[in-house]
């Protein structure tokens, strides 16, 4: 499979210290960097199934088999990991509030059915090019997306932190210091050390219990069958409750959908690569939504790309997807194992809070970076509406008592995050305010033209009020 060095750049030079080939290092601290990156996912994507009673071993299997698909898929150049989606937790406590067995299999039925809505938006970029589509998306609109997923993620990070902040610190301070002071391997392993070290600190002091550890096996198989939505199908079989599902968790892709551009965004401006390009949106939603659908048919929770692994390559600059495709084995090898499923399950909340303090500010700091390095004006009007609507309403929504705007479509509750709100409407103010390039303008002529000249993508730079063909001279 290929590299991201195969993939246009963002328009900035690559930094000096940024690995794109982790061969060059060697088998053994490409190894350790896999587990790194699997260890900082471990800590939302197993907190999915334990808050809505899904399978843990199953969740790492599909995580796992998820990335691979979706590295595949991007012709392996997205150094992108599948995890856990927070955003369907809602649908899976409309159908099943206690997590009842006999339950779940229908809310996955509902969310590999939501799958099916990335496959739909996958084919639009796919007959109509990124350009057409990624001109809603310009830095002045996704910056503020990146920004606003590290911040809405920060609150879970405090919540863990107020657990045991003494233990959380000794993360956070583990990770700073293997960073900023560390030599070699041990300044580019920080979030492993972090975890490894928090959670021998937690050890220590006794606040770890063990027994579910103790009375785990070592082998195990990650999928039981009545878990599955295939199990559902027989003489027992509810109609009306399916049918339910469906129409219940089916919209909130559309929020998954905004949410993974803002990472593909993210991702590719960590990494100085242009993903939304080259593999190009319509891959990397093909491949989420596919991962979404085989875990969900399998009991596992849908997949989504993680934040915590972007802050990962933003911390190292090891941005090798071959680096992620490890991460994934490790993850599907131990899935067979209960008894490792059972150490994570055992890793203490000030642990994960303490290494996602750190990891969610990184994501808002390359949002803040996208707008920086795009120079983005902010003595533009509408380009300070843009952004103020969409921090405060994205922030400001998650944040309420209600956590989501909910409305009633034909008798059907829907709720959209506040992330998804924010989203739409700067996507919408960015169309409808002046002081931007008439895009009306950009035919299918001119748009080929645009590509053969490799005019960037508005993602990677802020549009003038030029005329498109002046920019294109510029």
């Amino acid at each position: 499979m290929s590299d991201p060095k195969t993939v246009p750049t963002m328009g900035a030079p690559d930094a000096s210290d940024a690995v794109y080939d982790a061969r060059t290092l060697g088998a053994p601290k490409m190894t350790v960097f896999g587990i790194q990156h699997m260890f900082a996912m471990f800590g939302a994507t197993i907190l999915v199934p334990t808050l809505t009673g899904l399978s843990v071993s199953a969740t790492l299997l599909f995580a796992g088999l998820g990335t691979l698909l979706f590295h595949f898929l991007a012709k392996g150049k997205v150094p992108a990991f599948l995890g856990s989606s927070f955003a369907f937790i809602a649908g899976y406590a409309a159908i099943a509030p206690n997590g009842e067995a006999h339950l779940l299999p229908y809310a996955c039925l509902g969310v590999a059915c939501a799958g099916l809505l990335y496959l739909v938006v996958s084919a639009l970029f796919k007959a109509f090019g990124p350009q057409r589509i990624m001109r809603f998306f310009p830095p002045v609109v996704t910056g503020p997306i990146v920004i606003c997923i590290g911040l809405i993620l920060a609150s879970s990070a405090i919540a863990n932190c107020e657990t045991n902040w003494p233990i959380a610190l000794v993360a956070i301070i583990i990770i700073v210091i293997s960073n900023i002071w560390g030599r070699g391997m041990i300044r580019i392993i920080p979030i492993l050390l972090g975890v490894v070290g928090s959670y021998l600190a937690a050890a220590i002091g006794g606040i770890v219990d063990f027994t579910p550890v103790v009375e785990a096996p070592w082998i195990g198989l990650p999928v039981l069958w009545d878990n599955t939505v295939f199990a559902l199908f027989g003489p027992s079989f509810d109609a009306g409750l399916a049918i339910t599902a469906i129409i219940t968790i089916m919209p909130l892709a559309f929020a998954t959908i905004i949410e993974h551009i803002g990472d593909m965004s993210a991702i590719s401006s960590t990494c100085n690569r242009n993903f939304i390009a080259e593999p190009g949106l319509h891959r990397t939603l093909l491949g989420d939504g596919l991962a979404t659908i085989v875990a969900s048919l399998f009991g596992a929770p849908a997949n989504t790309t993680y934040g915590e692994n972007t802050g990962v390559l933003a911390l190292t600059r090891v941005f090798d997807p071959r680096v992620v495709r490890i991460a994934a084995g490790f993850a599907i090898l131990l899935s067979f194992c209960p008894k490792f499923a059972a150490v994570i399950s055992c890793m203490p909340a000030c642990v994960i809070g303490g290494v996602s303090l750190v990891l969610y500010g990184m994501i808002s700091a390359v949002g803040i970076r996208n707008l920086v390095e795009n120079h983005v004006d902010f003595m533009l009007s509408r380009n300070v509406l843009i952004t103020a609507l969409i921090l405060v309403l994205s922030l400001g929504i998650a944040y309420s008592a209600a956590g989501a705007v909910t409305f009633e479509v034909g008798g059907v509750t829907v709720a959209l995050s506040g992330l998804a709100v924010g989203s739409v409407v700067g996507i919408v103010l960015n169309i409808i305010l002046p002081g931007k390039a008439d895009f009306d303008a950009w035919d299918g002529g001119l748009a080929a033209e645009a590509e053969a000249d490799d005019v960037p993508l508005p993602l990677e730079a802020e549009v003038t009020n030029l005329p498109i063909r002046e920019q294109r001279r510029g």
